[in-house]
């Protein structure tokens, strides 16, 4: 290990370098450090590799509410272009599309995505769409409501529907 890091002139830093054991069983949760040489490694439960939560149980739970906080911090950021009057919705579906789904979907070709998890991105993919078009006033009961989900997707005819069920990942 030493002769490799030296060949590529990287020094091994035992403090910043840690493991993780992806596995199904926790059987071998009783080791804690790895010993090579004179080096000592932590084990832990959980790290952020090039973005992405990984974890023991090789659970992407963590990991997609991550990425939905994230998403949500993204339009949070950009709220004043969001909910300004003179910008056209269909310019502010667009930044939507091109920034905070790409923020929000980052290494999701990794995902294997569970109901609950589709159930969750199409929550929040709502919940953005909500947000930008913004209410609706309704003439019979003469107020102001959220759209319904099929009124969603009718207004957001340049993008497809269930956007986040057209993932070619399977469901478990």
């Amino acid at each position: 290990m030493e002769n490799i890091a030296r060949k590529f002139r990287l020094q091994i830093n035992q403090e910043k370098t840690k493991y993780v054991i992806v596995e199904r069983k926790n059987s071998l949760k009783k080791i804690v450090h790895l010993k090579i040489k004179n080096y000592k490694f932590e084990r832990v439960e959980n790290f952020k590799y090039l973005g992405v939560m990984l974890n023991e149980d090789n659970n992407k739970q963590v990991d997609l509410q991550e990425r939905i906080k994230n998403a949500n911090k993204t339009y949070f950021m950009l709220q004043k272009f969001f909910k300004n009057k003179n910008i056209l919705k269909k310019l502010k579906l667009k930044l939507k599309n091109t920034i905070i789904d790409k923020t929000l979907t980052y290494a999701s070709d990794t995902w294997t995505l569970t109901k609950r998890d589709r159930k969750q991105l199409n929550i929040f993919e709502r919940k953005m769409y909500r947000r930008i078009l913004g209410p609706v006033y309704d003439n019979k009961k003469e107020n102001w409501r959220i759209l319904t989900n099929k009124e969603i997707y009718a207004s957001v005819t340049f993008w497809p529907r269930n956007y986040f069920f057209n993932f070619s990942t399977p469901c478990i």
